[in-house]
């Protein structure tokens, strides 16, 4: 196997983990320790503080795979456009950043007063949409980038994009109006496994060849 073959690979499987961490520490945790009936939400932190703290290494360990995974883009994509490659990397870098912000946050739940709990909470929550916000950048230009790379089918770099799209009506709708937040959840969970998905089994599959010459550089 080629060394480029391997990197890609790789990069595939870091995809494939955060499909699994992602989900559990952003959707299921957050589901298990606030409730809401007959329009009241109700914290559980006590009774869930197992699972809440599990849900914080997980989101450290997104954050580590979310490092080595832009690394490994970076790389297999800089020689078909070394500035949108940067943009994009930095675009993903940034949503990094705020993941690990969101870290503290949930540590400071843990810390917090009962009545202060469900407010950071909720603000935990935006700053997700803050950081989709970012990501959606990168998914943009990361289609563009498979989309110009010559050696993998285009399509996959449509699907990308539309998923950035999807991210981003996500995130910036849910802040502006947060009334239509479960559509615009819908919206992304069709966007991001019709977008992402055959992606990341390309990469798992047959890995990223090589961009032909002809691949711009700028």
């Amino acid at each position: 196997m080629k060394k480029g073959g391997m990197k890609t690979r790789l990069a595939g499987l870091l995809y494939l983990l955060l499909t699994v961490l992602g989900p559990f520490s952003m959707m299921f945790v957050p589901s298990q320790v606030v409730s809401t009936a007959d329009g009241v939400r109700t914290v559980h932190l006590l009774e869930h503080a197992g699972l809440f703290r599990l849900g914080i290494a997980s989101d450290l360990l997104v954050v580590l795979t979310e490092l080595a995974l832009t690394a490994l883009l970076f790389v297999a994509f800089e020689g078909v456009g070394r500035t949108l490659a940067l943009v994009s990397t930095f675009a993903r870098l940034a949503m990094t950043v705020l993941q690990a912000g969101n870290v503290v946050l949930s540590l400071a739940a843990l810390r917090a007063p009962a009545d202060s709990t469900l407010a950071l909470l909720d603000l935990h929550g935006d700053a997700l949409h803050v950081w989709e916000v970012t990501f959606a950048l990168h998914c943009v230009l990361l289609g563009v980038l498979v989309f110009r790379h010559g050696a993998i089918p285009r399509v996959f770099g449509v699907l990308l994009a539309i998923a950035g799209v999807g991210y981003g009506l996500n995130g910036l709708g849910t802040l502006v109006a947060p009334e239509l937040g479960a559509v615009f959840a819908q919206v992304v969970a069709l966007t991001a496994i019709v977008g992402e998905v055959p992606f990341v089994g390309y990469l798992l599959v047959k890995g990223l060849p090589a961009a032909p010459a002809r691949a711009s550089a700028s």
